[in-house]
C-alpha cells in the first residue's frame, strides 16, 4: 500500500519536469523570456537544470516502486 503515494509523487515530478522542459524550449525558440526580471541565459539554464532534476527524481521514484 505504500507504493501509491510514491507512484503519485513520481508521476507528478515527471510531468512537472517534462512540462518545464517543454516550456523552456518553447520560450527559447520563440525568443520570449523564460522568467521575468532575469537574464535569458541564466533563466534558461536554471529552468533546464530544474526540469532535468525533476525528471530524474520522478523516474527514480517510479523505478524504486
Amino acid at each position: 500500500m505504500e507504493s501509491g503515494p510514491e507512484a503519485f509523487a513520481g508521476v507528478a515530478f515527471a510531468l512537472f519536469g517534462a512540462g518545464l522542459l517543454v516550456w523552456t524550449g518553447a520560450c527559447a525558440r520563440s525568443g520570449a523570456p523564460v522568467a521575468e526580471g532575469v537574464s535569458r541565459p541564466v533563466a534558461a539554464v536554471t529552468a533546464l537544470l530544474a526540469g532535468v532534476l525533476f525528471l530524474i527524481t520522478g523516474a527514480w521514484l517510479l523505478v524504486a516502486l
